[in-house]
């Protein structure tokens, strides 16, 4: 699906003009779509998604500083450049702080223009990408940090035991006997050091592993989900969708431009 550039401007000429211009530069490359105003512009992303937003700074009803706000926390955010005159820069400074990449005075320069487009989908297409690729990180096995275990302690040992045998049958009363430890004591103790209790260590560990085997290889999740010790593809997905809001095969469909 191409990207999309929304130019949103109540002038005409400023709107036409800038669109021309963007469409014989992208050759194809990207889809771009205007709005004539902001209230317009509000309802074009409710129902679509641009990658990047051109808009002028200040508009009747909904102004472009409104339509930046509205996209705030938002997944698919798109990259945003606001068009302003000489007497509007306190307007700027207040896109600049909500994130725009940047600002055209107007009557817009055409190689400014460009030089910007290219600056904001550059900068869009690396924060999404440092998005999906921050995906491949469980957030509470990342807080976990190896110095936090006594140097050859039991749920160090464990912890490391576990990474290595992930497709094995992992039980804590295996793991408590293994570290020569009463099971009851070493679910305490590994809950105390490792901030969560041990079987979800072991099924965020397991998933972990299935996500770097989705976006990096090609094996079926059927196998994936053999590979990261789970007897059924069934019983795999329903906990991949638990702990990711997502499925196996979603998940590697959007990891999948990254690789």
């Amino acid at each position: 699906m191409l990207r999309t550039i929304l130019i949103v401007d109540d002038e005409p000429g400023t709107r036409n003009g800038i669109r021309k211009t963007l469409e014989l530069w992208a050759d194809g490359r990207y889809r771009v779509e205007c709005a004539a105003n902001g209230v317009e512009a509000a309802e074009w992303l409710e129902r679509d998604t641009a990658h990047l937003l051109i808009t002028d700074v200040r508009m009747p009803e909904v102004s472009g500083l409104d339509l930046i706000r509205l996209l705030e926390g938002r997944p698919d955010r798109p990259a945003s450049v606001v068009i302003s005159g000489y007497a509007e820069f306190e307007y700027v400074q207040t896109a600049l702080r909500l994130g725009a990449v940047g600002y055209l005075l107007k009557p817009i320069d055409k190689e400014e223009l460009l030089e910007m487009t290219e600056r904001a989908l550059k900068q869009e297409e690396e924060r999404h990408r440092a998005e999906k690729l921050a995906r491949l990180v469980d957030p509470k096995l990342f807080a976990i940090k190896e110095e936090e275990f006594r140097p050859g302690g039991p749920v160090g040992e464990v912890m490391e035991y576990v990474d290595g045998h992930l497709q094995e049958q992992l039980t804590m009363a295996d793991m408590a006997a293994k570290v020569h430890l009463n099971a009851s004591y070493f679910s305490v103790l590994f809950k105390e050091e490792a901030g969560i209790p041990f079987s979800e260590y072991v099924t965020r560990r397991r998933i972990q592993h299935a996500k770097q085997l989705l976006a990096q290889t090609r094996l079926p999740v059927g196998q994936i989900a053999e590979q990261v010790g789970y007897s059924t593809d069934k019983y795999f997905i329903k906990v991949f969708k638990q702990l990711e809001q997502i499925s196996p095969s979603r998940y590697r469909s959007e990891m999948a431009e990254y690789y």
